[in-house]
């Protein structure tokens, strides 16, 4: 089985491979494996709207195997859901992870918001190969640090702690995401789902 994934980042996709390496017989692309490939522009106002649009643009020369499309991020009750469907770009189309996230906390600082509550939100968009369209979500939960903390993860692990956690998901590595991520959790319903169809 093929399962090609619509991302070009690299932290992203490096999730996925370690969340689906113990499946027999499963073989992970991603579209930095296609010679050419161009993204649409990210232009839907929900998650669900971006990944389908990350989904359709790649199985557009994919449209025999299986197609994932996600879009997660960071939402903050204190900036009233932002970043949210920005996460990415919050500080900019280009902006570095780094860049991110010194964003958002100097959001935090300015008002001074009290509310730190955040969570994290992962919309997955998966077509088969028939072009049935199959949806999955997870969710998050947690709060913002103070400070970035931890040299694990990507994006806004460093000043995400998670509920019952004292710590980052940077600082608690790869093992904690795996089992409690909105992405691992959107992932696993997927493949449930999938072996749900295959009896």
């Amino acid at each position: 089985m093929e399962l090609w994934i619509a991302t070009g980042n690299k932290g992203k996709l490096a999730e996925y491979k370690l969340l689906l390496r113990e499946i027999a017989d499963l073989k992970v692309f991603s579209q930095g494996d296609l010679p050419s490939f161009t993204p649409r522009p990210e232009d839907g106002k929900t998650f669900e709207e971006n990944a389908r649009i990350k989904a359709k643009t790649l199985r557009a020369v994919k449209n025999n195997v299986w197609v994932l499309g996600e879009d997660a991020g960071l939402v903050v009750e204190g900036l009233g859901g932002l970043p949210g469907i920005h996460s990415a770009r919050y500080a900019g189309p280009k902006a570095s992870d780094s860049e991110n996230v010194a964003k958002l906390l100097k959001m935090m600082t300015l008002k001074p918001i009290q509310n730190r509550n955040a969570k994290f939100v992962c919309t997955t968009v998966v077509y088969t190969p028939a072009g049935e369209e199959w949806i999955f979500t997870g969710e998050l939960k947690g709060v913002i640090a103070s400070k970035p903390a931890g040299l694990h993860g990507f994006g806004y692990d460093p000043v995400f702690v998670p509920e019952g956690q004292t710590q980052t998901l940077a600082e608690i590595g790869s093992g904690y995401k795996s089992q409690h991520s909105h992405r691992s959790q959107a992932l696993r319903a997927f493949l449930e789902r999938l072996q749900a169809s295959a009896q």
